[in-house]
């Protein structure tokens, strides 16, 4: 993990992370007694809180003096719901985690139970799964991105991001047959093969995409509204983001170069060639460009993904974990006994523990996996870096004003359907 060296002035000195609760930021004992503190409810019901989250904020002013998150309101019990479904059925789970990244989630969850079954896949699943990831990186970003500055007054931005975000949600449904929580990762590979036009459409899309990412920068880069909103605002230093558990946009914006996919490449990463866009200021801003720059290089691999693509097979050849084809069933006995006995019982994993990263759109997720012997899970457990983000909001906020928090809370870009779980 290397630091990049920063220009300048510091961020600041020392640490701002509250304390005794890092999580937590308290009003001055003596500032509240003056009696100028208004506690106010942020959310839950909020559009700014990009989700079901409520912020109790104490004011003295417009100035942001104590803050405390309240999660909960979107717990939905995944992690014990896929404790009681078989490995086969548990997948549909994992996207409805974070419901911007799904592809991702799904991703780390099907990787966890090939590891566990020692599963080798096919190079052409291999390398579509990354394809469809980067997708969805992009994705989230866009959301990240219209949101955000909806949020701070660029209200043409949302359109021009949603404009992208329906033509890759299109490469989805095509590819698919859903435009989210596709279930097209299956244990062993993909659900189905390539359909036909799908290359041609992402490649039209990936030449087009540069294009159309300029034009956001034109939009907001250098804007004077877009610099005095974003500038300065929701520092986090190095140091503060590593001891806070930050990954992703968050922590390189702080200067620190972490990527699993250079640090700890999987899938097809280490065969295609991609920078890591690291910034020095741990602002709003450079959260802004650390995510910018990620679409960029995003489509960088998305093209070479469609280049590279290899032949063959697209799921792996083994009938006790893998659905037979469905031509097979009208012929063969054995066959419609397989595809019977996998989706009603399920495949036996054998007894074991693993955990496996990858980098989401939000950071570092990953997923616990242990096994005892059943068709299954004991035990499932998700890593959400949108968990770690929301910790971050109260160092982040530290003497910001109310309008700023909205512009903070945003840049951290955490989704509350991974927060709560």
């Amino acid at each position: 993990m290397a630091v990049a060296a920063r220009r300048g002035t510091p961020i600041y000195e020392g640490t701002r992370i509250p304390s005794p609760i890092p999580t937590v930021l308290q009003v001055d004992p003596a500032l509240r007694e003056e009696g100028d503190i208004l506690e106010v409810n942020f959310g839950p019901n909020h559009p700014s809180t990009h989700g079901v989250l409520r912020l109790i904020v104490d004011l003295n002013g417009e100035r942001v003096e104590g803050i405390a998150a309240v999660i909960g309101y979107l717990h939905t019990g995944f992690e014990k719901n896929m404790e009681a479904k078989t490995y086969w059925k548990g997948i549909t789970y994992a996207p409805r985690i974070d419901y911007v990244s799904y592809q991702n989630n799904e991703l780390v969850y099907v990787l966890a139970v090939e590891k566990l079954l020692g599963m080798e896949i096919p190079p052409k699943a291999t390398w579509m799964r990354m394809l469809l990831c980067e997708l969805n990186r992009i994705h989230s970003h866009l959301v990240y991105l219209g949101t955000s500055a909806l949020e701070l007054g660029a209200v043409s931005m949302f359109w021009y991001c949603f404009r992208e975000r329906d033509a890759i949600l299109d490469l989805f449904e095509m590819a698919c047959g859903f435009r989210m929580h596709t279930r097209y990762f299956q244990v062993g590979g993909l659900a189905e093969d390539i359909p036909p036009g799908f290359y041609d459409a992402c490649r039209e899309l990936c030449n087009v995409l540069p294009a159309r990412i300029d034009e956001y920068e034109q939009v907001l880069t250098g804007q004077k509204i877009w610099l005095e909103r974003t500038e300065g605002i929701g520092l986090l230093s190095a140091a503060d983001a590593i001891a806070l558990g930050q990954s992703g946009p968050n922590l390189r914006a702080s200067g620190v170069d972490w990527d699993l996919r250079k640090a700890e490449p999987y899938l097809a990463y280490d065969e295609v060639d991609f920078d890591i866009p690291v910034y020095y200021n741990g602002d709003v801003y450079d959260r802004y460009r650390v995510r910018i720059d990620e679409m960029r290089e995003s489509v960088r691999i998305a093209s070479q993904a469609l280049e590279a693509m290899p032949d063959g097979p697209w799921i792996a050849d083994d009938r006790k974990v893998v659905l037979p084809p469905r031509h097979e069933l009208h012929t063969s006995m054995e066959s419609l006994i397989h595809h019977f006995k996998l989706v009603t019982e399920g495949f036996r994993v054998p007894e074991g523990e693993v955990y496996v990263t990858v980098e989401s759109p939000r950071g570092e997720l990953g997923c616990y996996l242990v096994a005892d012997g059943g068709p299954r899970p004991w035990r499932v457990h998700f890593r959400a870096p949108s968990f770690a983000a929301l910790e971050a909001t109260a160092t982040a906020s530290r003497g910001s004003l109310i309008a700023d928090l909205i512009a903070i809370v945003g840049s951290l870009d955490g989704v509350m359907g991974e927060v709560d779980r």
